[in-house]
């Protein structure tokens, strides 16, 4: 395992278990980039390249618009580990 592995294990993932927040083996991850979500993990294990393309809005209390508000995120072009905010919405 090296120093990338071993950061990426220290990690909290989008709505993980409170217990259990970290990454698991045998899966596959996006960071967050930005908004109310920077430094997440996203479990996109199984995503289909068209899936993953159209970006997630995430249910989250942190955004602009408080509980029921939704944070959106879009894959970057050229870095497909990594989902860049594009804002809130209701």
């Amino acid at each position: 395992m090296d120093c990338d592995d071993e950061q990426l294990l220290r990690r909290r993932v989008y709505g993980a278990d409170h217990d259990h927040p970290g990454p698991r083996p045998g899966r596959r991850y996006a960071e967050l980039v930005g908004g109310p979500l920077d430094g997440l993990l996203l479990d996109v294990t199984g995503w289909t390249r068209q899936e993953a393309g159209t970006g997630v809005a995430l249910a989250t209390e942190l955004g602009q618009f408080g509980a029921g508000g939704r944070a959106v995120y879009a894959p970057r072009p050229e870095d497909a580990a990594r989902f860049d905010w594009a804002g809130d919405t209701p």
